[in-house]
């Protein structure tokens, strides 16, 4: 069934209980609300040595709808739906573009969850040449690149990396921040 948007309508990404998206939505659906759960195709070894392709959640605990303000509190009722994401104030909308983009391109790409990433994050490098090695994660131009830092000469140099090649180490204290920024590491590579 297809649901026409009101004229008034925005999207909205709603925090659902773990495990629980596919049921949200088919509420929302039974309530009439515009719902759209992105998934993925996973291939997963059961203990018995059977395979298994299964669709699950590419944003797990989130579950998008298009409603109009005055249809915040019907969405909020659903069984399973903890609250929309936005400030205590409001839910902060997402453009209709990047939205349509998404409901239309996922059928036609292969997507997979990966970690968020943040430039500025402290990352491990985990395949590669450089394998082990820790450093801060920047984004320059179309590319990802990571800045390695020699402390017993005072240096750093960037590489340019995959994202699926790193991950991230650990929550950055505002003490190893000050220190990037103070030795130039970030802006001196962000341009």
């Amino acid at each position: 069934m297809h649901i026409l948007p009101r004229l008034s309508s925005r999207w909205f990404a709603a925090y659902t209980a773990p495990r629980h998206e596919k049921r949200v939505t088919a509420r929302l659906q039974d309530r009439n609300v515009e719902a759209f759960l992105p998934l993925y195709r996973a291939i997963r070894h059961w203990s018995n040595r059977t395979r298994v392709s299964l669709e699950l959640p590419l944003f797990p605990c989130y579950v998008f709808v298009r409603i109009a303000p005055q249809d915040h509190g019907s969405v909020l009722s659903t069984p399973g739906i903890f609250s929309l994401v936005g400030s205590k104030q409001e839910p902060w909308p997402i453009s209709d573009f990047e939205m349509e983009t998404l409901r239309s391109g996922l059928d036609q790409t292969d997507p997979e969850p990966h970690e968020y990433l943040v430039e500025g994050e402290r990352l491990r490098i985990r395949s590669g040449p450089l394998t082990g090695l820790e450093g801060v994660l920047l984004r320059r131009k179309n590319t990802f690149r990571v800045v390695l830092t020699l402390d017993q000469i005072g240096r750093s140099f960037s590489v340019e990396v995959n994202t699926e090649d790193v991950q991230p180490v650990c929550a950055k204290s505002p003490a190893l921040v000050s220190t990037e920024r103070s030795m130039g590491v970030i802006e001196r590579y962000s341009s």
